[in-house]
């Protein structure tokens, strides 16, 4: 089962160099990230959101495979790759997989200007030395659906006191 954890940076980029860290460990095999978001307010309010994975260009490209082979079948490839293209992409625009966008959005402005998040969703964890690679960016858990005891250990790993405010 995966665990849903919101980070919290105090600086607009920390959410990105933590989430570029985590692809690292998951080479290591350390994790395994289903769904990761960066989510960075900006000086002047306005809220960014970066999602780890595109469904719409996933979808275009399994779309336009699947219709070229159709369209094969039916002497027709290239109108049959163009179909396929752009019902694939619509489906994927459409879809939605992993962190739900209402959540990160809600979440997202609550974050002071100037900072950043990170949403993550994250299985097989080998949490100390997880928790020991992310140590140096700071890291201010705001959410998660951890048991509380599980969520009250990574706070104090993390160096926070409390559930914020």
């Amino acid at each position: 089962m995966s665990s849903l954890v919101v980070l919290a940076f105090e600086t607009m980029t920390g959410a990105k160099d933590a989430r570029d860290k985590l692809y690292d460990l998951q080479k290591q095999e350390l994790l395994t990230l289903d769904d990761a978001a960066v989510v960075v307010r900006k000086e002047d309010g306005k809220v960014k959101v970066d999602q780890a994975v595109s469904l719409v260009g996933t979808g275009a490209l399994g779309g336009a495979f699947w219709g070229m082979l159709i369209g094969l079948l039916f002497l027709a490839p290239w109108l049959g790759m163009a179909i396929g293209a752009v019902t694939g992409a619509l489906s994927g625009k459409f879809a939605d997989f992993g962190i739900d966008d209402d959540f990160i959005k809600e979440v997202g402005d609550t974050i002071e200007p100037g900072h950043s998040a990170l949403f993550l969703l994250v299985r097989d964890v080998q949490t100390e030395r997880v928790i020991d690679e992310l140590e140096s960016f700071a890291p201010n858990v705001i959410r998660t659906n951890l048991s509380p005891q599980q969520e009250d250990a990574l706070r104090e790993a993390f160096g926070a006191e409390g559930t914020p405010a």
